[in-house]
């Protein structure tokens, strides 16, 4: 594994930061180093998904690219962002990532909230986009979903933490007990011990980092050519349904849309190693299938792809 590099930037005075993997050199250099190697891929997730995240990622994509992570402003280790629209600014903030690299095009990934900054970088400066794929799109966020926030919000002012990364997860998750979702409880667990530890750890804008990621209106509209794209959804996402997602993805020239079973919209976290291994797939250009049922796996892997740190 190769030594990563974390770089400090900044943006209109606002101090982020990036997280640098290079690719990994082949223990036989005659070998290859797991296949031809594609641009470098940006991955941005979604609220407090943090630039130390995505090891599942690193795995798949360490072999045959540079894989960079972020913490943009108003995530992670980065400075607030201020009050206001902030979509300009975030795209900004990646255009300086890839500025700092060098490099002339980069593979861009985003997951939930980080799917509206990675479609926006791509209709905003095509032509720095080599491939781009968006995961659990909040095409429409419903009045279902928007109760809970409002709910775990009042929770949250009233000082119960608890109360408040109950909700949030909830309002996240698909909890109907007739739809199958893969690993849903120890995902469910680990999202509500994210938010815990996010609002216990201090971070200065836990709270407004997932009120932006509900509470903000994106604009999705527009479509996109000129960059091929691959759209996924689980196929219970309650956030969007994969329908709203489905129609999203028919705005965009060429794309593909995949649904993948059994997950919801945590589908990065029930089916890391099916989504890390998909994003590769079309990153190098090789078919990316639709994944299997994980019933259909004999031996599941352990749960991967979970934040190991936020804010």
């Amino acid at each position: 594994m190769s030594e990563e590099i974390i770089r400090a930037l900044s943006v209109r005075g606002l101090r982020y930061h990036y997280r640098l993997l290079p690719r990994a050199e082949p223990a036989d250099p005659a070998a290859g180093a797991g296949g031809p190697g594609t641009e470098p891929v940006l991955v941005l997730g979604g609220a407090l998904q943090g630039m130390f995240g995505w090891p599942q990622m690193d795995d798949h994509l360490g072999p045959v690219a540079d894989v960079v992570t972020a913490d943009l402003p108003g995530m992670g280790t980065a400075d607030p962002l201020p009050p206001g629209p902030s979509a300009d600014l975030l795209r900004a903030a990646v255009t300086g990532i890839i500025d700092d690299l060098g490099a002339p095009r980069i593979n861009l990934f985003g997951f939930s909230y980080g799917a509206a900054i990675a479609f926006g970088c791509a209709r905003h400066d095509p032509g720095r986009i080599a491939r781009l794929a968006l995961g659990g799109v909040p095409v429409h966020i419903g009045e279902v979903q928007r109760d809970y926030w409002h709910r775990a919000t009042r929770r949250l002012a009233e000082g119960d933490r608890e109360g408040f990364a109950a909700l949030a997860a909830d309002g996240l998750m698909c909890l109907d007990p007739d739809r199958v979702v893969y690993r849903r409880e120890l995902a469910r667990r680990y999202v509500r011990r994210s938010f815990l530890h996010a609002l216990s750890d201090g971070s200065p804008h836990a709270a407004d980092s997932l009120h932006r990621a509900l509470g903000d209106r994106p604009d999705f509209s527009g479509g996109l050519s000129g960059v091929p794209t691959l759209v996924f959804a689980g196929e219970h996402d309650t956030v969007t349904p994969p329908e709203r997602q489905r129609e999203f993805a028919a705005t965009i020239e060429g794309s593909r849309f995949l649904t993948l079973p059994e997950s919801d919209h945590w589908v990065v976290l029930e089916r890391s190693e099916e989504v890390a291994a998909l994003v590769t797939a079309f990153f190098t250009d090789r078919p990316a299938d639709r994944p299997v049922a994980p019933s259909t796996v004999a031996a599941p892997a352990p749960l991967a792809g979970l934040p190991a740190r936020e804010g």
